[in-house]
C-alpha cells in the first residue's frame, strides 16, 4: 500500500494551538508561529453535512438561537465553490455600492433584500406571529431591516417553510404613515410614505434589480421559550431575487431598524455569535443579551462608526502578521478616513476576507514563503495561491494574526487560512485583494471563534470559547 506523505509533525497539536490562542489572554503574548493543519479536518468541514446538524442545548429562558450554514437547510443541495464565490463577489459589490449611497426607486414599496447578494450564508430558526409559525430566516451584520415574505403573495420566491401569512397571527399589527416608526424606517432604510390605506410603505433599492415589497408591521418573534412583542418587519408581498429558501432576513446591524436596535435595552446593545464550519454536522449559535452574549475573558478590540454606512461594524485594524512577525505594512492601509473611505468591516454575509491590493500581496508573499516546501497549484477563481496538496495528510504552515489598534493581536485558527476548491486536494490561500481601499473580514476567517458585538459601548470581543 503506498504511503501517504505527511508534513513533520508539530508540536503543540492543533488543540493545544486553538486553546492557547482562544483561553490565553491576552492575545498579545503570542508565540505561535506555524499550525499543523488537517487536511481532512479542512474537507470534511466543507462538505454537506451526513445528517441532521446537532442542536446545543440552549437555556429556553434567553434569546439564543442555533446558527446553521445555508448547506444546512432541509432540502437544500450543498453549494458548489463556484456558486459560492459567486455570491460572495455579488456581496461584495453591495457593500460597495452601500458605501456610495442608497438608491432610491419610486415610493410605494418595501423592504429590499440582501440576499440577492449573496448574504444568505447563516440561518436561525424564529417563531413568527402568534401562534409562532416557524421560519428560516438569514442573518445579517450589514443589515437593519427585519422582512419575511407575507401572504397575500402576488410574487413570492420558493422557500422551506410556508409563506407567512398575517390573517393567522393574533399579535400582527399594520403601522401606520403617522407613526414614528415610519419616520425612522424612512431616514434609515431609504424611503418610507403612505399608502392607500393609511399604512406605512418604504422601500430600499440597492440597483441590482432585486426586491421585496409590502407593509411594515409590528409582530412577536419567538426564541425558543422566549416572545419578543413589538418588533417592526417588513412585510413583503412581492418579492423578486435569486433567494435562498429562507422566509426573510434578521437585520443585526448597528441602525435602529436592526433587531438589536429595535430590543434596545432590553439586550443592553449586545449578541454574539460563533460560525461553525460549512458543512458541519454541528451547529453555530446566535445569543443576544448583555448578561448572556458578553463573556468573560474576551479580548476587547474598539468599534468605528462611519456616518456614510451606519449599519456596519468596523474594526481598528492597524496591521497584519505572518509566521508571528509583523509585515511592513502602514496602518493608513487599513484606516477609516473622514470621507467614509477605506476602513474595515467585519461582515458576516462574506466569505472570504478582502484586503487591498498592497496588504493582501504583502501577506500573500510572506504566506507563502514560510508554506516552503508545499508544492504550488494553478489559481482558482478569485484565488491566486493555491497548493496541490492531494497527497499529504496534514500539512504545515506559517500563522496569519490581525493587529488591531491598542495593541491586540488575533491569530486566526488553522482551519481558517486554507480552502478545498476541487476533489483532487487543490487548496487555497483562503484571502482575496479588495477592488478598493475598503477591506471585509469575511465569515470564513471567523469560524470558530465567539464574537461577541457590543454596540452600546463601542467594542467588539473576541474569545474566550470557539465552537
Amino acid at each position: 500500500m503506498q504511503r501517504r506523505k505527511m508534513a513533520p509533525p508539530l508540536t503543540p497539536s492543533l488543540t493545544l494551538l486553538l486553546f492557547q490562542l482562544l483561553s490565553t489572554l491576552p492575545f498579545t503574548t503570542l508565540a505561535l508561529h506555524f499550525h499543523h493543519v488537517n487536511l481532512h479536518d479542512l474537507i470534511t468541514g466543507h462538505r454537506p453535512p451526513d445528517a441532521t446538524p446537532q442542536s446545543h442545548h440552549h437555556n429556553p429562558h434567553k434569546l439564543s438561537l442555533d446558527l446553521l450554514h445555508r448547506d444546512s437547510l432541509p432540502g437544500r443541495n450543498h453549494s458548489t465553490l463556484h456558486h459560492r464565490l459567486i455570491r460572495d463577489s455579488h456581496r461584495v459589490s453591495f457593500l460597495l455600492r452601500r458605501l456610495g449611497g442608497y438608491h432610491l426607486e419610486d415610493f410605494g414599496s418595501d423592504v429590499v433584500s440582501g440576499l440577492d447578494e449573496g448574504s444568505g450564508e447563516y440561518f436561525v430558526r424564529i417563531g413568527l406571529g402568534s401562534p409562532p409559525k416557524e421560519q428560516f430566516m438569514v442573518i445579517d451584520s450589514g443589515s437593519d431591516i427585519v422582512w419575511v415574505q407575507c401572504q397575500p403573495c402576488t410574487q413570492c420566491y420558493a422557500q422551506s417553510d410556508p409563506v407567512f401569512d398575517p390573517a393567522d397571527s393574533a399579535s400582527f399589527a399594520g403601522i401606520s404613515c403617522n407613526s414614528p416608526i415610519c419616520d425612522i424606517a424612512g431616514a434609515g432604510a431609504g424611503s418610507a410614505s403612505c399608502g392607500g390605506s393609511g399604512r406605512c410603505l418604504y422601500e430600499v433599492s440597492y440597483g441590482d434589480g432585486s426586491y421585496t415589497k409590502g407593509t411594515l408591521a409590528l409582530e412577536t418573534l419567538t426564541f425558543g421559550a422566549t416572545a419578543v412583542r413589538n418588533v417592526a418587519i417588513g412585510c413583503g408581498h412581492r418579492n423578486r431575487g435569486l433567494f435562498t429558501g429562507a422566509a426573510g432576513l434578521l437585520g443585526l446591524g448597528w441602525g435602529p431598524m436592526s433587531f438589536v436596535g429595535q430590543l434596545g435595552g432590553q439586550v443592553g446593545g449586545a449578541f454574539s455569535y460563533c460560525l461553525v464550519s460549512r458543512g458541519s454536522a454541528s451547529t453555530g449559535s446566535l445569543v443576544f443579551g448583555r448578561s448572556s452574549a458578553v463573556p468573560v475573558g474576551a479580548v476587547w478590540v474598539p468599534l468605528l462608526r462611519n456616518p456614510r454606512a451606519p449599519s456596519f461594524y468596523y474594526v481598528g485594524l492597524s496591521g497584519l502578521g505572518v509566521g508571528g512577525v509583523r509585515l511592513p505594512l502602514g496602518e493608513e492601509l487599513f484606516q477609516l478616513n473622514e470621507d467614509g473611505d477605506g476602513g474595515v468591516v467585519m461582515d458576516t454575509g462574506t466569505a472570504v476576507t478582502r484586503l487591498p491590493g498592497e496588504a493582501y500581496g504583502a501577506l500573500r508573499d510572506a504566506f507563502a514563503e514560510g508554506a516552503v516546501g508545499l508544492p504550488r497549484g494553478a489559481g482558482v477563481s478569485i484565488f491566486d495561491t493555491c497548493y496541490d496538496l492531494g497527497g499529504y495528510e496534514s500539512v504545515r504552515v506559517p500563522t496569519v494574526s490581525f493587529y488591531f489598534s491598542g495593541g491586540t493581536i488575533l491569530t486566526l485558527p488553522a482551519q481558517n487560512l486554507l480552502i478545498p476548491v476541487d476533489e483532487s486536494g487543490t487548496f487555497c490561500f483562503a484571502f482575496a485583494p479588495s477592488s478598493s481601499g475598503m477591506s471585509i473580514l469575511g465569515n470564513i476567517q471567523q469560524e470558530g471563534i465567539q464574537i461577541t458585538l457590543d454596540s452600546a459601548n463601542g467594542f467588539v470581543g473576541f474569545g474566550p470559547t470557539t465552537c
